[in-house]
């Protein structure tokens, strides 16, 4: 009998664009930024993230773990909390 493969829920991290990058792209830092710093920083993860096989994936587990911070699945804090509120 051959050994069945635990299923794991997190394997989608493992193939996600963003696997290794920087965390600076997709969480703010500690202290404020400027406006225009911000939206470049977003739009560089967002941009990760349109080229992600496993983007719904990602903003699956965000939308459940209500994640408060960073870019998942290719939307910031505030656009997740819309589509929740939208539902």
């Amino acid at each position: 009998m051959s050994a069945q493969p635990i299923h794991d829920e997190t394997k989608w991290q493992t193939m996600a664009a963003c696997h290794g990058e920087m965390g600076s792209v997709f969480y703010p830092p500690v202290r404020t930024e400027r406006k225009a710093v911000r939206v470049a920083r977003e739009q560089r993860a967002k941009a990760v993230c349109a080229a992600c096989t496993v983007r719904q994936e990602c903003l699956d587990a965000a939308l459940a773990q209500k994640e408060r911070y960073g870019i998942w699945g290719g939307l910031t804090d505030v656009e997740r909390r819309q589509l929740l509120e939208a539902s």
